[in-house]
C-alpha cells in the first residue's frame, strides 16, 4: 500500500482534513490543554508546546509507517485548526482500525465530528479497505455516544475499569461499525481526496 494513502487531504462541505504541520502546534495545545477537552481521553490534559511537537511528529511517524492516519480538521471559512481526527491501530490482516476525535470546545455542537467522521470512515472503507471500525469512549461521554450513533456505529461491549488516568478509575465502552453495516453508502467517496 502506498504511503501517500495514509497522509490524504480531505475536502467535506465545511473542513480540509490533512496531515499536521510543525506551525498547528499553539492551536492543537490550545484544544488540548483545556480540561473540559480531554475530560474523558485517557491521557492528562496537554501543558506544554512540546506536548503539541510530540504529537505532531509521532503523528507523522506512524502515518510514515503505514500505522494511522492522524489529521487536523481545518475550517475552510478562516483556515483554524478545528481539532483531530485519526484512524489508529491500524491491523491490514483483519481490515479493521479505531476511529478517535478531539474537537475544540468553541466548534463543539456544529456537526464537525459527523462531517469529518463521515468522510473519514468512508476513506477507510473505501480506499483502505477496511472491514470494521472500532471506537472506544468513557460510557458516561454522551456527546461521544450520540455522535457515534449518528455515524452509524453499534454500541458492542463494556470493559470495566479499563483506565486509571490520575487516580481516576474509568470503563471503556466499546463501539463498532462493519463496511456492510450500510451498503448503500458504501462506494461513496469524500467530496474529493487529494
Amino acid at each position: 500500500m502506498s504511503k501517500e494513502l495514509f497522509s490524504p487531504v480531505i475536502e467535506t462541505e465545511r473542513l480540509t482534513i490533512r496531515a499536521l504541520m510543525a506551525h498547528d502546534a499553539e492551536s492543537l495545545l490550545g484544544i488540548f490543554s483545556d480540561p473540559e477537552v480531554m475530560r474523558y481521553w485517557n491521557t492528562a490534559p496537554w501543558t506544554s508546546i512540546e506536548d503539541a511537537l510530540d504529537f505532531i511528529a509521532q503523528s507523522s511517524g506512524a502515518m510514515q509507517r503505514q500505522e494511522a492516519i492522524i489529521l487536523g480538521m481545518y475550517l475552510k471559512s478562516t483556515g483554524e485548526l478545528a481539532g483531530k481526527c485519526m484512524l489508529f491501530s491500524y491491523d491490514s490482516a483483519s481490515r479493521r482500525a479505531e476511529i478517535g476525535f478531539g474537537l475544540s470546545r468553541v466548534c463543539w455542537g456544529k456537526g464537525y465530528i459527523n462531517e469529518a467522521g463521515e468522510a473519514l470512515i468512508q476513506y477507510g472503507f473505501n480506499v483502505l479497505g477496511l472491514r470494521r471500525i472500532e471506537a472506544e469512549i468513557d460510557p458516561d461521554n454522551q456527546s461521544s455516544a450520540k455522535a457515534l450513533k449518528k455515524l452509524g456505529f453499534s454500541r458492542e461491549g463494556l470493559l470495566r475499569q479499563r483506565w486509571e488516568v490520575n487516580g481516576t478509575v474509568s470503563d471503556s465502552a466499546m463501539y463498532g461499525r462493519l463496511v456492510s453495516d450500510h451498503p448503500a453508502q458504501h462506494g461513496q467517496h469524500p467530496e474529493s481526496c487529494a
